[in-house]
């Protein structure tokens, strides 16, 4: 198997819903210590919210 059939054939789970999909059609968020996946632009938003709600420790 190729490395391009590989990383198509790869699953990654959203980061909000959990739902696993395709990591070449996953949306991302490269974030301080990980890179996050999300299922569309719907769970990416939720996760934008919650992230800038969220207080931070300094």
């Amino acid at each position: 198997m190729s490395k391009k059939q590989t990383s198509e054939a790869e699953l990654v789970k959203c980061e909000v819903c959990l739902k696993e999909v395709p990591a070449s059609a996953a949306e991302h968020s490269e974030t301080d210590d990980y890179v996050a996946h999300f299922c569309g632009l719907e769970c990416y938003q939720q996760w934008r919210k919650k992230k800038a709600d969220t207080p931070r420790d300094n």
